[in-house]
């Protein structure tokens, strides 16, 4: 081992090789989950269903042991807080909003018809057809 690695680095790349594995693992977990629920379709559904969903908790549960699960869930986490701070419309704001947006939306589709219409009659005079 080189003397110029420091004690950090050598934890990062001990952590790396397992995470490795341990990703691996999930893959394979969540793989072999799937494929026990669609093979044996002998077992009652009730079985596969708990097979796949106790794969997919082993599954999560090694990618959590990884760094970059350690990561995800401190990301979570913290959206969690942030959707904690936000402030929901309430119903009557709701409704409001929605009743604007329609009346927006049917104004500038009568506009579009009308210059659809404008333009159809402006090319039958042009080209002297009539519809």
């Amino acid at each position: 081992m080189e003397s110029s690695k420091t004690a950090g680095s050598q934890v990062e790349e001990t952590g790396s090789r397992f995470d490795t594995l341990l990703l691996i693992s999930a893959l394979v977990l969540l793989i072999g989950g799937l494929a026990v629920y669609y093979v044996f379709l002998e077992l009652p559904k009730s079985v596969r269903l708990l097979l796949l969903l106790g794969s997919i908790a082993a599954a999560v549960a090694a990618v959590y042991r990884t760094a970059i699960g350690h990561s995800l869930w401190s990301h979570v986490q913290g959206a969690r807080v942030e959707l904690r701070k936000v402030v929901w419309p309430t119903r009557q704001e709701s409704l409001q909003t929605t009743l604007i947006i329609a009346i927006f939306v049917l104004i500038v589709a009568l506009m579009m018809w009308g210059l659809d219409a404008t333009l159809l009659w402006g090319v039958q005079k042009l080209t002297g057809r009539s519809a």
